[in-house]
């Protein structure tokens, strides 16, 4: 909330009409109505605090492997606005990863540890080999495991792999580690704030002003309770690893080391080129999260006018990507 604060005293200075708005919005998302959880998914298989769950579906199993950021939940985010679950309604076996909560005990799991140690394992308990399906950073991970097992097929959606191409962001995102560094070694975890407050500075001013437009919806509203699950998925999520925030933050975006063919996870190099497997990319042409010049080259890339998040769970992300990503799926060929 303080960090929030703080980017609104800043984008709205010559504006107290526009304060006003946004802490109304504010003030009516905090105290917004939330569904009933939702049952428990069930456990396919587990790699110490990782699972893999079951959302449904049979036949060629899909696996979606969400970011490290934020919860996996963005893959599953509310009942008629679930990728993953309409997906298992398409003629194929819908699993979702979920990598659980780490403590300062698992400081020293890296990135690369998080593929080889708890992602692998859950992979090879799977009797047919999966087609991996990477969301944001999941994708980077899941284009890195597709090299180091066998697997039917990947996709990778909105996924950083030549992190040179966030360009001038570069210096800020710097900036930050280099502020949060000491804090997040003696905490053995990158909080999520430090790295929402990252979020925000991509693009302070749709931050504030995504506010300003929900307290204009009416409460609630389809539109509003849409606003609501997207921003608790946004505002929520577990702690990096000291280890994985330092290798995010130095070995990928710093060094680029995907990007100069130059990443290894297992004692192997790992990239694009060295699929076994059939590929596509699906870059978004309006991402400031992951723009469209970190994307990697795959057999195929398509290329979308939709943000990060919206071709996931927007109002065309069915049309857009839900069913271009199901006929790949059903024939990666």
């Amino acid at each position: 909330m303080p960090l929030f604060l703080e980017l609104l005293r800043s984008e709205t200075a010559a504006s107290p009409e526009r304060r006003a708005a946004a802490l109304a919005g504010l003030t009516a998302y905090q105290s917004a109505p939330r569904p009933a959880a939702r049952p428990p998914r069930k456990l396919i298989a587990q790699a110490g605090r990782a699972r893999l769950l079951d959302l449904g579906g049979h036949g060629q199993p899909v696996v979606f492997v969400p970011s490290l950021i934020n919860p996996p939940r963005v893959l599953d985010l509310a009942r008629g606005n679930s990728l993953a679950r309409w997906m298992g309604r398409q003629g194929v076996r819908s699993l979702l990863v979920d990598w659980g909560t780490p403590g300062p005990v698992d400081r020293d799991q890296d990135i690369a540890f998080h593929i080889e140690t708890l992602l692998l394992p859950m992979l090879r308990t799977l009797r047919r080999p999966p087609i991996l399906v990477g969301y944001c950073l999941g994708g980077t991970m899941a284009t890195a495991a597709a090299c180091l097992t066998p697997v039917a097929g990947l996709i990778s959606i909105a996924a950083p792999w030549h992190f040179a191409g966030y360009g001038d962001a570069l210096e800020s995102m710097s900036a930050l580690w280099d502020q949060a560094h000491p804090v997040c070694e003696r905490l053995g975890l990158v909080p999520m704030e430090v790295l929402q407050s990252g979020f925000w500075q991509l693009d302070p001013r749709r931050t504030i002003a995504k506010y300003e437009r929900f307290g204009k919806m009416k409460p609630g509203s389809a539109e509003a309770r849409a606003f609501v699950a997207l921003e608790d998925w946004a505002n929520a999520g577990a702690p990096l690893t000291y280890a994985a925030g330092r290798q995010l933050f130095d070995d990928l975006l710093s060094a680029d080391l995907p990007g100069r063919s130059r990443w290894s996870v297992a004692g192997m190099a790992v990239g694009p080129d060295r699929l076994a497997c059939p590929s596509i990319g699906f870059v978004s042409l309006t991402d400031r999260i992951v723009p469209a010049a970190t994307a990697a080259e795959f057999d195929r890339n398509v290329s979308l006018a939709m943000g990060h998040v919206g071709m996931i769970v927007g109002s065309r992300a069915r049309a857009a990507l839900w069913e271009p990503l199901r006929d790949w799926i059903l024939d990666p060929a």
